[in-house]
């Protein structure tokens, strides 16, 4: 969150045109954020940085959300194009955690 709050004050203080403005660019933020720290991951898993694992010793997982954050950035941006609005409920609703109430409130702004 605090990564999200420097991404969005940065070294200047800024004025927000009501709570609507606010959430949306937080929403963004956070979106920008968790898909970024994904996509490193991924480029972590299948390349640099690997070691030599006996397999009888490995803890073998599979870390879906990795995957499931790309594909839901990806059905976003579709979306985002199609429909506009749509795509900022589930942006507010998803990564800024806002209820259905509040996501309602925020977009009749």
């Amino acid at each position: 969150m605090h990564e999200a709050y420097i991404r969005l004050v940065g070294n200047e203080p800024r004025s927000w045109e009501n709570r609507g403005h606010f959430f949306a660019a937080a929403a963004e933020g956070m979106r920008r954020i968790l898909v970024e720290n994904a996509r490193r991951k991924k480029r972590l898993k299948h390349s640099g940085g690997r070691q030599k694992v006996d397999l009888a010793d490995a803890d073998i997982t599979v870390d879906r959300a990795v995957d499931d954050l790309l594909m839901l950035d990806e059905a976003l941006a579709k979306l985002a194009l199609e429909d506009p609005v749509k795509a900022e409920l589930v942006k507010l609703r998803y990564f800024a955690g806002l209820t259905m109430e509040q996501a309602a409130q925020v977009l009749s702004i």
